[in-house]
């Protein structure tokens, strides 16, 4: 038979748990950092599933210093009695089986994150080890697994008056990437989750770097909007709101503070659904509408209705429902498409923030004031940004004059380098490809938006040539098929003033352009710090690589090199801008609602907790290649 014989022979069955091992993205989103800590979160939400289902107060995690990961929770204990289908243990259904899960049956479950019951199953494919231990009726129980395949029967390994279930895994390092699990990550992860669970606590323990902190929020989502406007000026204490009908229940949280921008959060079942949907679409067109009928009844609001930009400006919302049966659009679970929600949301935050307004009218009147001055200013923002749309119209294409753009016109293939000072643009300039990679000079440090009204931002000439230059405009204009390059490289000296600009150019995209880092078009270049010349020239990117090179190579005649002017063009090409040499680092939001707290409080006026924060992790600083 021919080699090239297409029959039925050639259709593969993947039993058990193969067919995650051979495509585990598909399963948890990648084989890098993000996939590795998504196996937590998966143990983890199960746990949260008991908590909401009310059988769970705390839960316990664990990171150790073999590497693996130990989730504990004092829950009911998953199911330990023979399956009537399978007839093994119920644990091991839950384990070795792909779609096997409580959240199918709406009396073990009510309210749910994890639906499409591949949680812990997937997370003991991609474990070599994994040992489940449950307290149940008196008794410890106790099964081993690896790498999907059940090790051992389920037995009896002590007594307990407790209930709960205990899973250590470790990951598998044939899968992943990296098997060191962060921290940071889960620390921001754990918080989250105990804001949206008030009276839930999460104690996360880094036994290998000797660090435990519990995670407990009494006051629930007017906590978690206190946390997300630490670093800002805010206009009123938090305005909070519950109601329940037919089994759904809806949260709210809203604060205003005086910045520019508006951040709702949303979340379903306690996941993050960072696309929004329809509880968002509800929450904001019912603010919308009662802002405007307030005004308006109370005669503050005279010039025409304000529109859904000007009501949210400098609101900080969290959006929290929990139902029945949610279903989300993709296994990624970011947006949530039960249309039914988006009414339920409407009439209660209708409802609530009417009452509000009525009992409240000093934060009323507040809001209202701070809204119509949003109104007023977001007329003149349109005409700065027709400005920037019509800037330049008389110089080749519409774009800058300081651009020296690539001769390549398909954006697939090419980047753009902003590079701060004229000396470093001019080496950069000599040093590039010219077909794929244009150079675009800044002078100076560009305007903190963090603290400027977007009309200043959009009058400053340095920003205005950068969107001009990106193409995709900003705000309403925004189109991300307009972009004119793939890549947007960010290039500054390694000293104390690049890292400044660098934070400055952070700070406007993820402001601005949000969805150039979602779209990972974002990157941050890492030029060399020092050059060891040996017989040949070795360059090294921090100063433990200089110390191990130096040992390695024994020598002490070292360039420290201060920026990137000094460099010479080939050394510039060599190092940083050769696409199969260079190391560069591409910006990512893990989780936006951290995202924004950072940036507030590293760019905003904040001075003390800029101080704490920068001393807190000063020390955790690494580079991400």
């Amino acid at each position: 038979m021919a080699a090239n014989t297409y029959d039925a022979s050639k259709i593969k069955v993947l039993e058990g748990l193969e067919g995650v091992r051979k495509r585990p993205a598909m399963y948890i989103g990648s084989t890098g950092k993000t996939g590795l800590h998504h196996l937590i979160y998966e143990v983890v939400d199960n746990s949260v599933d008991e908590a909401l289902a009310g059988h769970c107060k705390k839960i316990k995690v664990i990171l150790n210093k073999d590497g693996s990961v130990t989730v504990e929770d004092d829950g009911r204990g998953i199911p330990i009695e023979k399956h009537p289908v399978y007839k093994i243990p119920a644990v091991e259904v839950a384990l070795t089986k792909l779609h096997a899960g409580g959240k199918f049956d709406k009396d073990s479950y009510k309210i749910s994150g994890g639906l499409h019951g591949v949680g812990i199953s997937v997370v003991n494919a991609l474990s070599k080890k994994l040992i489940a231990n449950i307290k149940k009726d008196g008794k410890i129980y106790s099964q081993e697994y690896s790498k999907g395949n059940t090790k051992t029967k389920l037995k009896v390994i002590g007594k307990t008056s407790e209930t709960g279930t205990d899973v250590t895994f470790w990951p598998d390092d044939e899968i992943f990437s990296t098997v060191d699990f962060d921290y940071k990550v889960l620390e921001t992860r754990f918080r989250e989750i105990t804001f949206l669970n008030a009276g839930l606590k999460i104690s996360l323990e880094d036994k290998i770097k000797d660090k435990k902190f519990e995670f407990f929020a009494s006051g629930g989502l007017m906590e978690f909007v206190k946390w997300i406007n630490k670093s800002k000026e805010v206009y009123h204490k938090p305005i909070y709101f519950k109601k329940e009908i037919s089994g759904t229940v809806l949260e709210i949280a809203i604060q205003y503070n005086n910045g520019y921008q508006d951040n709702i959060f949303g979340f379903v079942n306690t996941i993050n659904t960072i696309e929004g949907g329809t509880h968002v679409s509800g929450f904001k067109t019912a603010l919308t509408r009662v802002i405007n009928d307030y005004g308006k009844s109370k005669g503050t609001l005279k010039n025409g209705n304000l529109s859904g930009d000007d009501v949210r400006e400098g609101l900080t919302a969290i959006v929290s429902v929990k139902i029945p049966d949610p279903q989300f659009e993709g296994q990624t679970k970011t947006k949530l498409g039960n249309s039914e929600v988006k009414g339920f949301v409407d009439s209660a935050v209708t409802s609530a923030l009417s009452e509000f307004f009525e009992e409240n009218p000093t934060i009323a009147n507040k809001i209202v004031s701070k809204v119509s001055e949003a109104a007023k200013a977001r007329l003149a923002a349109k005409k700065a940004r027709e400005l920037v749309r019509r800037k330049n119209v008389f110089s080749l294409g519409g774009l800058p004059g300081k651009l020296a753009d690539c001769s390549n016109k398909k954006a697939d293939n090419t980047e753009i380098y902003i590079v701060e000072g004229l000396s470093a643009a001019g080496t950069a300039k000599d040093a590039r490809n010219k077909e794929i990679q244009a150079i675009l000079p800044l002078k100076g440090k560009i305007l903190n938006v963090e603290k400027a009204n977007p009309i200043k931002v959009l009058s400053s000439e340095e920003i205005t040539n950068m969107i001009t230059a990106v193409g995709t405009g900003v705000g309403d204009q925004f189109n991300l098929e307009r972009l004119r390059y793939n890549k947007i490289v960010i290039m500054c000296d390694a000293d104390v003033d690049g890292e400044h600009i660098k934070t400055l150019l952070l700070t406007f995209f993820f402001r601005f352009m949000p969805e150039l880092i979602k779209n990972g078009n974002v990157y941050v270049a890492l030029p060399p710090l020092y050059r060891i010349r040996k017989k040949k020239d070795y360059y090294v990117y921090s100063d433990a690589e200089l110390k191990r090179t130096m040992e390695r190579l024994n020598t002490t005649n070292i360039t420290r090199f201060k920026g990137l002017g000094e460099m010479g063009s080939q050394q510039l090409w060599d190092t940083t801008m050769n696409p199969n040499t260079r190391k560069i680092k591409k910006i990512y939001i893990e989780d936006a609602v951290e995202a924004d707290r950072v940036f507030a409080m590293l760019m905003g006026d904040d001075v003390q907790g800029r101080k704490e924060f920068i001393q807190e992790n000063a020390k955790e600083a690494e580079l991400d290649v």
